[in-house]
Order: structure tokens, then C-alpha cells, then sequence
């Protein structure tokens, strides 16, 4: 098993669970991009022992330096994250048990009205935690609503 202490944190907390592991339970999770993006400002104790992203949260920070602009520290701190992120977790791809996730999700929203495109990849992470049985650790849950009842999600 792969694992990586968080520079940031003193107490051992388990990261960077590899795509092949077993991760259904309640002390595993998937981790949203916005939970990458702020997990230096995030309680340790709130997140799951053993923790996944998805390679759309790669794809997401693989952009960020990118949107930065001309804003070279914002740009360094975005690459720092991404490049932290990419050696700390082999991400979930998203494949065709994920792909049938997402119909799943998306029936249930459109279920309560039109369903946005910016919310998007939130919706494609959230079909990869789905399809791997996991709950969802976010900072954005109001985004999710209305999946209760097909997946767990927890607000950070």
C-alpha cells in the first residue's frame, strides 16, 4: 500500500490510496477537487483514513496553473498543488462503471430540473466516488444536492 504523510500535518494521516485497492468503507473516501485544493486548511480529523481523488480532480488541477494567468506566484502555488497531488494519489480513472454512475446521477437531477454544465466534472467525481462505493468529501455540497440517496456526501 502507497501512502504519503501531508507535509502540513504532524499527526499520521494516511493519503494516496492506490486505484487497485479495495476502498469501500466508512474509513476510506474520495476527495473532491475542492478538498485538494484546500486540504492545507482542512481539520485532518474530519477526512477519511485512507482517501482517493479521481483523475477529474488531476484533470481540474492540471488546469489551474493554466487559469492563473499572468499571476506567477498564483501559477506556482497552483503547480505546487497539482504536482503534490499527482505524486500522492494514483487516481480513480473514470471508466465505464463511473460512466453509468453518471446517468444515474444526472437522471436524478434532471429529475428536479434542468441540470447545469458547470457543474460538470463536480458531477463526474461524484459518479467515480459512486461507482467505487465510496462517500464524497467536499467543501461544495450544496452542488450535490439532491444525490443523497444515491451517495454519501460529506461537507468539509
Amino acid at each position: 500500500m502507497s501512502s504519503a504523510v501531508h507535509p502540513l500535518h504532524e499527526t499520521a494521516h494516511e493519503v494516496g490510496l492506490q486505484a487497485s485497492q479495495t476502498l469501500a468503507g466508512d474509513s476510506h473516501g474520495l476527495l473532491d477537487t475542492s478538498v485538494v485544493i484546500d486540504y492545507d486548511l482542512v481539520d485532518a480529523s474530519d477526512l477519511p483514513e485512507l482517501s482517493a481523488v479521481s483523475a477529474i480532480t488531476i484533470a481540474e488541477l492540471t488546469v489551474g496553473p493554466l487559469a492563473a494567468g499572468q499571476d506567477d506566484e498564483e501559477r506556482a502555488r497552483r503547480q505546487d498543488r497539482l504536482q503534490w497531488a499527482a505524486a500522492t494519489w494514483d487516481p480513480l480513472p473514470f471508466n465505464s462503471a463511473a460512466a453509468r454512475a453518471y446517468g444515474r446521477i444526472y437522471s436524478a437531477l434532471l429529475a428536479r430540473g434542468p441540470v447545469g454544465r458547470r457543474r460538470l466534472a463536480d458531477l463526474l467525481i461524484a459518479a467515480v466516488a459512486l461507482a467505487n462505493d465510496l462517500p464524497l468529501y467536499t467543501r461544495n455540497a450544496a452542488d450535490l444536492r439532491g444525490l443523497e440517496e444515491l451517495l454519501t456526501v460529506r461537507a468539509m
